[in-house]
């Protein structure tokens, strides 16, 4: 199980542009999280995923902006890779991408150009 991982993108400028506190910020992952999950139940690399709780890897990784979260979200569906983008309602805000757990080979390319989340 160890080369599958989850990548979570939040958007970097939630603190900063629209002044959102970070525990509001961590409840989009954790959403986002939660739902893909649900998606996703019965995918195998999913249900490998779960069955090492301790050992769940993640990796959270950040977007500029909305453009850039949505234009993610785009480039993931046209590669038919499973993912939930959430949005906040009734804002309609998107805020983050949580995608489903892969081998990290398989999705890596579309999410190496993110820098890590930093406070």
């Amino acid at each position: 199980m160890s080369n599958i991982v989850q990548y979570v993108v939040v958007r970097s400028d939630l603190r900063s542009a629209l002044n959102w506190p970070l525990g509001a910020i961590i409840a989009q992952c954790c959403h986002a999280t939660a739902a893909v999950m649900h998606l996703n139940a019965e995918d195998a690399e999913t249900v490998a995923y779960l069955k090492d709780l301790d050992n769940m890897h993640k990796v959270v990784l950040q977007a500029k902006d909305e453009a850039a979260l949505v234009k993610l979200s785009e480039k993931l569906k046209e590669n038919e890779i499973k993912h939930k983008l959430w949005i906040e309602q009734p804002e309609n805000i998107p805020t983050c991408i949580a995608l489903k757990p892969y081998v990290k080979e398989s999705v890596h390319k579309y999410v190496k150009h993110l820098k890590l989340l930093k406070e």
